[in-house]
């Protein structure tokens, strides 16, 4: 599996940033860009939890302090 790659700092802004995106989908917008922040929202949520970022990966980003095996 994918090497943790998101120190807590990024992850903490990426599950309060992927929170208010999907409070947005059911509370204030609607549509195409409801559906936008759902995903969004769920991703960054997703990448948040398990403290890895696909895209960190391939452009070689580590913001996690702690060295990973």
């Amino acid at each position: 599996m994918f090497a943790k790659n998101m120190g807590q700092t990024d992850r903490i802004i990426r599950a309060i940033v992927g929170v208010v995106l999907v409070i947005a989908f059911f509370t204030a917008l609607s549509g195409v860009w409801g559906w936008i922040a759902l995903i969004v929202g769920i991703v960054l949520l997703a990448t948040a939890a398990l403290g890895t970022c696909p895209p960190y990966s391939l452009l070689g980003i580590n913001t996690c302090k702690v060295k990973s095996e």
